[in-house]
């Protein structure tokens, strides 16, 4: 059995933390949150102990931490934890200052540096199906991709303040899977991006609609597609074309029951919010992450995918601003 500790007992805390309780191996040892409620309500929950930081990562019988703390400490608890010896699940976004995430390196970027950055998505099963079907060569050579990803409805204000904005908070994710889809390095990034849903985000100085292009250096081409609010649900699509067709991953509804009658054919709603849209993509990022710590497999989203992540961000951030074509 191996002994976990988790930093951070918020939302994703909780999602982390029943799935290392339904791992086999695992068992939650250590809540760490600066918020005691939460720390005692998840530790109860789980049969854990409360405890602070340096209590856990010096716990000897302590083989894996999972970082789901605020944004601003991820990079720090990650170093701290890669220092003691630990394998570390971070949640995205390494960190929200570039350069910051590339000072790290030495530590976490190093060949013994069991760091797995938490891209969830590249654990949907979809996503997973979409990937396999493109290195199979079923539509030839990938030429394009088409990213869309909307949320039902935009966050608290309060959230947007600290989320470190849009292309860090939300479009990370997207940038990650693009580069997992092109499956080669952009070189040229350019964003258009407005506030039109809340006016009260671009009062807190970010944006709320965007849409991206990446280029690669052999001109391959993806497109991102970004809103805080749909109007019809959660939407999270993804369409790669190939020199022969093209694969599509589409949205999960609720249910497969469709309604049909005169007013043509109605089927059921989007899973409306992405714990539920991705609960099977977070079971398996915990199922990797056991085998990290058993030393069956190293992390396959590491420092370099969240460093990488950070910096199409941040050029997508200066191309919205400035207008201009961001070359890296």
């Amino acid at each position: 059995m191996h002994d976990i500790a988790i930093l951070g007992a918020g939302r994703i805390g909780r999602i982390h933390a029943m799935n290392v309780a339904a791992q086999p191996g695992l068992r939650l040892k250590h809540v760490v949150d600066p918020v005691a409620v939460a720390a005692e309500g998840l530790a109860a929950q789980t049969g854990a102990q409360v405890s602070d930081l340096d209590t856990a990562l010096n716990d000897p019988s302590v083989a894996g931490v999972i970082i789901a703390s605020s944004t601003d400490t991820h990079l720090d608890y990650s170093l701290k934890a890669v220092a003691a010896g630990k394998a570390v699940f971070c949640e995205k976004p390494i960190d929200q200052d570039l350069a910051r995430a590339r000072s790290a390196a030495a530590e976490l970027g190093a060949p013994g540096a069991r760091l797995f950055l938490g891209f969830n998505r590249r654990f949907d099963p979809s996503f997973q199906a979409l990937k396999a079907r493109l290195a199979g060569g079923v539509v030839g050579a990938l030429e394009t991709v088409h990213i869309t990803s909307h949320d039902p409805a935009p966050p608290p204000v309060a959230y947007v303040k600290v989320s470190g904005g849009l292309f860090k908070d939300m479009a990370i994710h997207d940038f990650d899977m693009a580069r997992w889809l092109l499956d080669e390095p952009v070189t040229e990034v350019f964003a258009a991006a407005s506030c039109l849903v809340d006016p009260a985000i671009g009062e807190a100085g970010d944006v709320d609609t965007a849409k991206i292009l990446l280029r690669t250096g052999s001109g391959k081409i993806c497109m991102i597609s970004n809103s805080r609010r749909s109007g019809y649900g959660y939407d999270q699509r993804i369409e790669a074309f190939g020199a022969k067709g093209m694969v599509r991953a589409d949205n999960v509804t609720e249910s497969t029951v469709s309604v049909w009658g005169e007013a043509g054919a109605a089927s059921d709603a989007f899973q409306n919010f992405f714990l539920d849209r991705y609960a099977e993509a977070y079971r398996r990022e915990m199922a990797h992450f056991a085998q990290i710590i058993r030393g069956e497999a190293a992390p396959s989203v590491g420092y370099v995918d969240g460093v990488e992540a950070l910096a199409l961000a941040e050029a997508a951030g200066q191309s919205a601003r400035t207008g201009q074509l961001v070359k890296l």
